[in-house]
């Protein structure tokens, strides 16, 4: 089986779906009907490539079972572990996913890769250096009126095919695999109604990360902060000493927010707040603002300085009602990883046998499997080989995809030689 030719075939079909999700969706889920249109693709891919127990519950989660494949006698060895594969359905819902126009830039020869529909932002080395490494593969982006949908469609055509290539290929050792595709990740609701006890994997992985050889065991800790503000609206003609206006102090609450710890001034293991939705007018404004920090610790203190801002506004115009509500995203996956050191170094080992060098990461983003660890599934963050995910000069590599279904296949072998302990 061509590996490349297959798992391109896949992800230039999946990507032409439109599976966009929507933030603040309350009564329904997932967040989008369209995303059940890939969801149902899905499920009659995975019977062709010789999936059991298929289905697409009532949530929209995908789940189905590739029986293992191990060679005699060493089930008894060792108790080999069933492992979960997973991503997610949605793309991103601030940057349109509908009517994607891929296009492949045939072997690469360096230099900027310019998008026909949006020619005033070209794909360029000095802000992508990892292009570099690309010369001569083929790399796939949008015209740039859209996102490509990389995040997560690679990760989804990286797990098909090699369903694919274990199906056709019996030689190839495997534990028992799970397959778990999610809706609504891109929201924050990815794992919401996952019923970890029925998916029945010991460890998984999600394919949702971005370069080669990337191994992602940590996650920010994540809230969310939400400003309220309430102000006295009266007409602007009759308004001295009268009118409170919730917009302006919204504008003042975000004045104060420090301009070094915002994402467009952090990297690494920095800190940030990200205030990220404004509404409102004049009588009731609200902020919504992203807390992340690799350490509880690190939450505390910012919302501490969101709470001061808040005490401060009250101060200077206490006919204002203010209030900082916070809700909990997600914590750190690393304190649970740390727990099952193999499910990493497994995935690393399988880095090492497909001919790169492990690149243990700290993801400065969300992943399914921060709240899947918490709620008993260890599960760590695997390259799916896309980059600028959430943009329209989005762009992944062929060869980064060939490779990251190599890991995959490789993955599979340690467990069966290694087990889980």
């Amino acid at each position: 089986m061509d590996i490349r030719s297959d798992v391109v075939e896949r992800f230039l079909r999946y990507v032409k779906v439109d599976t966009q999700s929507k933030e603040g969706v309350e009564d329904r889920y997932p967040s989008t009907e369209k995303q059940l249109n890939l969801a149902r693709m899905l499920v009659e891919e995975l019977k062709q490539v010789g999936a059991k127990d298929v289905q697409i519950d009532k949530n929209g989660y995908v789940t189905a079972t590739l029986l293992e494949n191990v060679p005699a006698g060493v089930a008894a060895a060792a108790k080999i572990p069933t492992v979960g594969l997973l991503a997610h359905l949605d793309t991103y819902p601030e940057v349109s996913g509908k009517d994607v126009n891929p296009v492949v830039v045939k072997n690469y020869p360096g230099g900027g890769i310019k998008l026909a529909k949006y020619p005033e932002k070209p794909i360029l080395p000095e802000d992508n250096p990892e292009l570099e490494n690309y010369k001569g593969d083929d790399i796939i982006t949008s015209d740039g009126s859209t996102l490509l949908g990389a995040d997560d469609k690679a990760g989804i055509a990286e797990i098909m095919t090699l369903l694919s290539l274990l199906k056709s290929d019996s030689a190839l050792p495997h534990p028992k695999i799970r397959v778990g595709f999610t809706p609504d990740e891109e929201v924050g609701n990815g794992t919401k109604f996952f019923d970890v006890k029925a998916f029945g994997a010991d460890a998984a992985y999600t394919v949702d990360g971005s370069g080669m050889g990337e191994v992602e065991d940590e996650t920010f800790c994540a809230d969310t902060a939400v400003v309220e503000i309430k102000g006295i609206d009266v007409h602007p003609g009759y308004a001295k000493d009268k009118m409170v206006n919730a917009v302006r102090l919204a504008a003042d609450f975000i004045s104060r927010m420090p301009a070094d710890s915002v994402p467009e001034t952090t990297e690494g293991r920095q800190d940030y707040l990200h205030p990220y939705q404004v509404g409102g007018n004049v009588s009731a404004a609200n902020i919504t603002v992203l807390v992340r920090s690799f350490t509880e610790e690190g939450l505390k203190k910012m919302e501490a300085h969101l709470e001061r801002i808040r005490k401060e506004l009250a101060e200077s115009e206490p006919r204002a009602q203010i209030q900082v509500k916070v809700k909990e995203s997600y914590r750190n996956m690393k304190m649970v990883l740390d727990k099952y050191p193999a499910v990493v170094t497994h995935a690393e080992e399988a880095v090492r046998r497909s001919g790169l060098e492990p690149k243990r990461m700290a993801i400065r983003g969300g992943t399914d499997g921060a709240r899947l660890c918490f709620e008993g599934l260890p599960t760590p963050n695997l390259s799916a080989g896309g980059y600028n995910f959430h943009s329209r000069q989005e762009w992944v590599p062929i060869g980064a995809m060939v490779k990251a279904v190599e890991v995959l296949k490789a993955l599979m072998a340690v467990y069966v030689e290694k087990g889980l302990d």
